[in-house]
């Protein structure tokens, strides 16, 4: 039986902004849970900040922070961990 693939995260937003400060804490608790879950998905996160690319400022730009989950938008603003970590396990 093949592993399935991590599950990617993105969460794109800007340096200073206390919105994106609280998302990313919200989604390293929400990971460090999920690794500490038997038979949990495994997950990986990139960062993005609209600073850096135009697209997604020209995309993202009054949503931010926005948290991709393997590609799609799962949430903006506030991200809630319970949301998430479903979300998650249901992938897995």
């Amino acid at each position: 039986m093949t592993p399935s693939p991590d599950i990617r995260l993105t969460l794109i937003g800007k340096p200073g902004c206390h919105l994106c400060d609280d998302a990313r804490e919200v989604v390293g608790c929400v990971r460090e849970e999920l690794a500490a879950t038997p038979g949990a998905p495994a997950t990986t996160l990139e960062e993005l900040s609209i600073l850096d690319d135009d697209a997604l400022r020209e995309r993202y730009a009054e949503e931010i922070p926005v948290l991709l989950v393997d590609d799609e938008v799962h949430g903006y603003w506030r991200i809630d961990p319970v949301r998430l970590k479903t979300a998650l396990l249901a992938r897995g």
